[in-house]
């Protein structure tokens, strides 16, 4: 045998003796590894979901009423990132879709320890929170899933010294930025306060830097039972309208805060469905919230 076919079998019987030793295990595929639930794979849900909705008048009502509201050209402002940055934030705020609970955590402005709580999800109850956070990591996690998914200019404005909001920054062409208020909490405002609150001053801080602190890799992995519960919850209600998730995210609150039982709060949105559901994806979306937050209660 030549030498380089000698050293190639060398090479060859090596390797495989390796491998048989566990010194270098093969290569696993993502079949043999299960079902892809990583931090990355939640993110590349959201893009895709969001890209989908860019299609629904409801979208495009209202962002043609976002950039009217700000005097903005609609051709100078992304309805990517409109879209996209909107259903993060109704996912991730306080008792938004994704089901996080607001409570006193006297814990730093990141997303931390809402990565921990989740990693120890064992199964998605509807009427249970699905981790527990303060105003300034509620914040935290919306900046950094947007920033994960490509929405730049996304930040913490602290409108109190003991209060935290998170604020997009829009930067049009041959105009000034405009300061966007995503108030992840309802602290010092009223339950019809939602994306877009005029009732904080963002331009009260000088400065609002950009949240690139990486607060879990791309590869850190969910629970399967509950990425597949945010995917799902992404599917039922990020398609319907502004008016209608704030009032059945009042709801969700209500029965965290034990105000309203379960019951009462399905009946209450069934009630409200016709008051406030302007499109096919809000009647689903109230239909949606009254069929499982009686299903889990019943677990």
């Amino acid at each position: 045998m030549g030498f380089a076919r000698s050293i190639l079998f060398r090479l060859t019987v090596f390797l495989g003796a390796s491998v048989a030793l566990g010194l270098c295990p093969p290569a696993q595929s993502q079949a043999s590894r299960g079902p892809d639930t990583s931090v990355s794979a939640l993110v590349a849900a959201l893009q895709a979901k969001s890209k989908s909705l860019e299609s629904s008048s409801a979208e495009r009502r209202a962002f043609e009423s976002f950039v009217a509201q700000h005097k903005l050209s609609s051709g100078n402002t992304s309805f990517s990132d409109f879209v996209l940055i909107r259903v993060i934030f109704e996912a991730t705020r306080d008792a938004g879709f994704w089901n996080m609970h607001w409570s006193i955590t006297d814990q730093p402005p990141n997303s931390d320890r809402i990565w921990s709580q989740w990693k120890s999800v064992a199964r998605s109850s509807f009427p249970q929170q699905t981790a527990t956070a303060e105003c300034d990591e509620l914040s935290a996690l919306f900046a950094f899933l947007a920033t994960r998914a490509g929405v730049h200019n996304v930040g913490l404005f602290w409108p109190y010294p003991n209060h935290t909001v998170a604020v997009w920054t829009i930067h049009p062409a041959h105009s000034q930025p405009v300061r966007v208020i995503a108030p992840t909490s309802q602290i010092f405002l009223t339950e019809e306060d939602t994306f877009d609150t005029k009732k904080f001053d963002p331009w009260g801080q000088k400065t609002i830097y950009d949240y690139t602190r990486r607060d879990v890799s791309d590869s850190f992995e969910l629970p399967k039972p509950l990425f597949d519960f945010f995917i799902s919850q992404l599917d039922k209600y990020s398609g319907a309208s502004t008016e209608a998730l704030q009032q059945i995210r009042n709801l969700r609150d209500a029965v965290f805060q034990r105000t309203l039982t379960p019951d009462v709060a399905a009946r209450e949105a069934l009630r409200r469905e016709n008051a406030y559901s302007r499109f096919y994806a809000d009647h689903a979306a109230f239909q949606s919230f009254a069929r499982d937050i009686r299903a889990g209660s019943a677990n």
